[in-house]
């Protein structure tokens, strides 16, 4: 194997510290960076993130840098993983440190599953505005649990780009014993699968909270593949990649386990509790309570009919009972399956 340059994660939480972790299984050096110095102080004096994966030990190749400006100066290879509604600001901050280190990023890669929160723009197209054209854009997606991957437990991901060496670049970055990583170029797609099956995990987590049974969550998953399919379609993405690990894939895991936050709203939701409550209690992002707001509108904006995150939407933000809302859903006329 090729030596694998310097790759800086963006994004200390759960799923950046994961990605990093696997990343340091290649040997190659791996700096961390987040937006607290406190935080990251004591990830670094811990040699483990304690608030997200506690008893996962970092390996001694990965090290933390509280300092864009120091990351820019010492890497041209970047892996953002950002909630989405800090992903424009924190690539702005990068942009003007690349900038005064007189460093043009070669890639940027991102693990973040969501879209813009004012505009509805995919994330690649933020990363487009902001860097300039010859900057390969790869996004890192699939079904894929933060503490599974940090402990090593057996995990696929898709890495999508338009650049095929780009894809197979970022792909041998987190190639390791328990990690493979497929490829594609369908960049538009694969993100739109990661965001929409985070509203889906919601919807089946009210399911299950409501205590609706098992029929109702295998159709609720089904009719939910096909709300992500229209959308993905409808922005340009290929109908195989929502049947691969970036679209049914990450549905099926996000939706059935326990483990995903945004399930664990749903759940929540069903069970009578205030959305305040729920969040409280995760204590981190669900990027499903702010990914529904963006989907709904754009399916609005573009015609396209989707009746489970339209109800996710009215639960969430219109003060619809979860009861009521599967009450419509069961409503709607009949129509063919497809």
């Amino acid at each position: 194997m090729p030596e694998q340059p310097p790759v800086a994660v963006l994004g200390a939480g759960s799923f950046g510290t994961a990605l990093a972790i696997a990343l340091a299984q290649n040997d190659q050096p791996i700096t961390l960076w987040g937006h607290n110095p406190e935080h990251l102080a004591a990830i670094q004096q811990s040699r483990q993130n304690k608030r997200y994966l506690p008893d996962i030990p970092l390996p001694d190749n990965l090290s933390v840098d509280d300092s864009l400006l120091s990351l820019a100066r010492n890497h041209n290879h970047f892996l953002l993983v950002i909630p989405s509604h800090a992903f424009r600001h924190t690539l702005e901050l990068l942009k003007a440190a690349c900038d005064q280190a007189n460093n043009s990023p070669a890639v940027i890669s991102w693990g973040t599953k969501g879209f813009e929160p004012e505009t509805g723009a995919l994330l690649s197209s933020v990363i487009k505005n902001t860097f300039s054209a010859d900057t390969h854009l790869a996004v890192v997606t699939g079904p894929s649990f933060a503490k599974e991957l940090a402990r090593g437990l057996p995990t696929t991901l898709t890495v999508a780009s338009e650049d095929d060496n780009t894809a197979h670049q970022v792909a041998s970055w987190l190639k390791n014993p328990t990690l493979k990583a497929y490829t594609n170029n369908d960049v538009n797609g694969s993100q739109v699968g990661g965001a929409v099956k985070n509203v889906m995990a919601i919807a089946t987590g009210i399911c299950d909270g409501l205590g609706l049974g098992a029929n109702a969550r295998a159709g609720l998953i089904s009719r939910g593949l096909a709300e992500l399919t229209r959308m993905g379609q409808a922005l340009g993405g290929k109908t195989e990649t929502f049947m691969g690990l970036s679209g049914l894939g990450d549905l099926i895991l996000t939706c059935t386990d326990d483990q995903s936050r945004n399930r664990r709203v749903g759940l929540g939701l069903g069970k009578g509790k205030n959305l305040n409550q729920i969040m409280t209690e995760i204590g981190q992002e669900a990027e499903g309570v702010i990914t529904t707001k963006t989907v709904h509108k754009l399916a609005a904006k573009m015609n396209i009919d989707m009746p489970i995150t339209e109800a996710v939407y009215n639960v969430l933000y219109q003060n619809l009972s979860p009861a009521e809302g599967v009450k419509q859903l069961l409503a709607r006329e009949l129509k063919s399956e497809y």
